[in-house]
């Protein structure tokens, strides 16, 4: 049971972070705080779903084949959100 709830998070946590695509056509969305928070939240979500995943493959001991490439995808979302909030923090100085 529990690897199939973290088969299912891990699986519905792939495709969050492609959520910003559609909210980013609303004019709402391209305005400076709404488009930083939106960018910023998008990242934390990334982190924190590598997090998830490797916790889950290492110390929930789900490790199925599915779990594997999902702790794959999910380490290069973060590293890509580290990159993204280490580019834009270095921007604003």
């Amino acid at each position: 049971m529990k690897n199939k709830i973290c088969n299912t998070v891990a699986t519905i946590l792939l495709f969050l972070p492609w959520l910003i695509f559609p909210l980013r056509m609303f004019d709402w969305a391209l305005e400076s705080p709404v488009a930083e928070i939106m960018i910023y939240s998008d990242a934390a979500l990334m982190i924190c779903s590598g997090i998830f995943s490797l916790l889950t493959y290492t110390v929930g001991g789900v490790k199925n084949r599915w779990m594997q490439i999902c702790l794959v995808v999910h380490l290069i979302y973060m590293v890509t959100a580290a990159g993204i909030l280490v580019l834009s923090l270095v921007s604003q100085f």
